[in-house]
């Protein structure tokens, strides 16, 4: 079975072209027409979000137009797709902020070609503890939004943010490749930028009812090519800065089902998790099986709160 994204929040209508009916209106010509080009370059903005402390709305969505994916596993899953290597998306860090001279690498879960490509994300990666799927299609609400695309646009809307702040970002993949990369992959990302944070965007796919976000912490874990013993206790502090900010921008409350009502769940299975060098968490920002935050999930607007929630954490993480 597969699922076909949803447009849920389509782009603005064009303004309609005047004629020149007189002189006066002839002379404001250019300049509706440089605002017009400004607004087709930028392409609108779906997010309804205030601007908050750490930057501006991001005016961009990533769910553009629907895609075609297929169902995928209900647990959260930080095994990556293995695909041609591409380098990572880089941005160019903003002339000064609080964050100059910070690198922060966003990993949008999963990719929206990965269905297209099932032996290759099928393919076993070493991820220290054991071997694990090289990735997942992801999940989708049960009207097909993909968590694939919704984590791209999160992923977008961050890099917005933080790049006001003055951060280098990098992002693991900006749907540039056919599939992946692989869970091995993303965490050699993040550690060959020497990045000063990395935080995984994902969607849960658990059961109806369960409802909330949670941040997944790495656990202690030494063996074979893993070893988190450094990052355990900063990639933590980086977690709790980020679930408490969220709460406040989004107002979604601690998951239901996972973490004991505090939001974080610490796990040693997931290679992302493992193989990184530098702190790094993961963020579940809702159920997309559950009505409820589905129709967060699928809203613009709610998408940038949850972008600044997330942003708001990393800076507060990043200046102690």
């Amino acid at each position: 079975m597969s699922y076909v994204g949803p447009d849920f929040e389509p782009p603005r209508p064009r303004r309609s072209r005047r004629g020149p009916l007189t002189v006066a209106v002839a002379a404001l010509v250019p300049g509706a027409l440089l605002g017009w080009l400004v607004y087709e370059a930028v392409g609108g903005s779906d997010a309804g979000a205030s601007a908050g402390a750490v930057g501006t709305p991001s005016s961009s969505s990533a769910s553009a137009s629907p895609r075609t994916s297929a169902p995928t596993s209900s647990a959260p899953d930080d095994a990556k797709q293995p695909a041609p290597s591409a380098a990572p998306t880089t941005s160019a860090p903003a002339a000064t902020g609080p964050l100059k001279g910070k690198v922060v690498v966003i990993d949008p879960g999963h990719n929206p070609g990965n269905f297209r490509h099932t032996a290759e994300i099928n393919r076993k990666v070493d991820i220290g503890t054991n071997t694990k799927e090289c990735d997942t299609t992801g999940t989708a609400t049960n009207s097909g939004y993909a968590e694939a695309e919704f984590t791209l646009d999160v992923a977008h809307r961050m890099r917005t943010l933080l790049q006001a702040q003055g951060a280098t970002v990098k992002l693991t993949q900006d749907g540039d490749r056919p599939y992946g990369p692989c869970v091995d992959e993303r965490a050699r990302i993040g550690n060959a930028a020497h990045a000063d944070a990395v935080v995984s965007v994902h969607a849960d796919g658990s059961a109806a009812g369960n409802r909330g976000f949670h941040v997944i912490l790495p656990g202690s874990v030494h063996a074979g090519a893993a070893d988190t013993r450094a990052i355990v206790g900063p990639s933590r502090g980086l977690g709790e800065r980020i679930a408490g900010n969220f709460v406040r921008a989004t107002g979604s409350a601690p998951s239901n089902y996972i973490g004991d009502g505090t939001g974080l769940d610490t796990r040693t299975d997931l290679g992302g998790l493992n193989l990184s060098t530098v702190p790094k968490v993961f963020v579940e920002c809702g159920n997309m099986r559950d009505n409820k935050d589905a129709a967060l999930l699928t809203s613009g607007a709610w998408r940038q709160k949850a972008a600044q929630g997330i942003s708001e954490g990393i800076v507060s993480f990043l200046r102690g």
